[in-house]
């Protein structure tokens, strides 16, 4: 009895189907399995997706934290521009100045870096948690001036330790005769430096808040000359404000800056 063809090749025929199925299948999986990776790969790589009120959240706290990330130097840099202008000059230019750091304070608590209790004790009462500190003059060391920065919890805390500090009742500023300092930042003293000889009676004291940083300044004559007082020389009183805003808004433009938005979707906010 003679075989038949066909029906002993069918199991060979059955094999080889077989195997280009699993093959096929095998293939198949093996692309699948790239598809996800790639699209894995490309979520990792390409920009997340946020809300707009996480966009906030997330610039608020690159912010909050720029004060411990940043190195002292680049919060306070070696040399600051700053102008005064052309009304107190009398002329048609403002006049371009630099203001020079002499010294940078080592990080400190938030009641010995202050010139009053009263002062410590707002800074304690809006969560104050750590004051900054340092020492510029102008390049012909006739002023000097203390720039600190208070890291407060939220803007809120910040603007409200501001208005705090600006309060008649902590500050004798107003007063010429007064042996009482202005509530604000204490000056950095340095040995062999403008700043020893910083005479607090003729000083000159603000602070403002940005972001969630409450920077606070302090000025006056660093040399001996007679003891005039500040408001009566417009000039001096004007270049020695000029230098302590200039360096105190630079440090506040540095630690406040807005950083660069995450990437979310296109709608208002974003």
């Amino acid at each position: 009895m003679t075989a038949d063809p066909q029906a002993s090749g069918d199991p060979l025929r059955r094999g080889v189907r077989g195997r280009r199925a699993v093959a096929l299948i095998v293939l198949a999986l093996g692309l699948a399995g790239l598809v996800i990776s790639a699209f894995g790969m490309a979520n990792q790589l390409l920009p997340r997706q946020f809300s707009a009120a996480q966009q906030r959240q997330i610039e608020n706290w690159q912010i909050a934290s720029r004060w411990q990330q940043l190195p002292a130097g680049q919060i306070f840099p070696a040399s600051v521009p700053y102008q005064l202008s052309s009304t107190v000059l009398q002329d048609a230019t403002p006049l371009d100045l630099n203001a020079l750091r002499i010294g940078i304070a080592p990080q400190s608590g938030c009641g010995a870096d202050v010139t009053t209790s009263a002062a410590a004790a707002v800074l304690r009462r809006d969560g104050c948690r750590a004051v900054l500190r340092a020492t510029y003059v102008d390049s012909t060391w006739s002023y000097v001036t203390t720039v600190g920065v208070a890291v407060l919890p939220s803007d809120a805390a910040a603007r409200q330790a501001s208005l705090s500090l600006s309060q008649p009742q902590l500050t004798a500023a107003g007063n010429a005769k007064t042996d009482r300092l202005p509530a604000g930042i204490l000056v950095v003293r340095y040995h062999g430096s403008a700043a020893a000889m910083f005479d607090y009676s003729r000083q000159i004291s603000a602070s403002f808040a940005d972001g969630p940083y409450l920077v606070m300044y302090a000025a006056g004559y660093a040399d001996s000359r007679p003891r005039v007082p500040v408001v009566s020389d417009r000039y001096s009183d004007a270049e020695m404000t000029s230098l302590a805003k200039g360096v105190a808004q630079l440090v506040a433009d540095t630690l406040a800056a807005r950083p660069a938005s995450p990437h979310c979707p296109g709608s208002p906010g974003c």
